[in-house]
C-alpha cells in the first residue's frame, strides 16, 4: 500500500491488489475515505467516509480535485493503463 501523497496528517494511498475503477484512499488514524477519481478528466467522487469531518471531507475531495493527474498517473503505474472507470 504505497502512500502517494498527503493531505495535511492524512495519507493517500492505492493498495496493489486493488479494483477498479480508479480510486484512492485517504487515511488518518481511524478515519477513512475512498474516492472514485474518474480518470483522466474527474472530478473525484467520494464514496465512502468513515470519521472525517464535513470540512475535512471537503478540504481533501478541493485537494484531490487539484492533484488529480497525479493520482491518475500514480493509479496507472500501479494498476498499468486501459479504461479507469471501467
Amino acid at each position: 500500500m504505497p502512500t502517494i501523497d498527503r493531505i495535511n496528517a492524512a495519507r493517500v494511498v492505492i493498495y496493489l491488489n486493488d479494483h477498479r475503477p480508479a480510486h484512492v484512499h485517504v487515511v488518518q488514524g481511524d478515519c477513512r475515505a475512498v474516492l472514485i477519481l474518474h480518470c483522466p478528466d474527474g472530478p473525484p467522487e467520494l464514496r465512502e467516509n468513515i470519521g472525517f469531518f464535513r470540512t475535512e471531507m471537503r478540504h481533501i475531495l478541493e485537494e484531490c480535485i487539484s492533484r488529480l493527474a497525479l493520482f491518475c498517473g500514480e493509479w496507472e503505474r500501479h494498476h498499468g493503463p486501459g479504461r479507469q472507470n471501467s
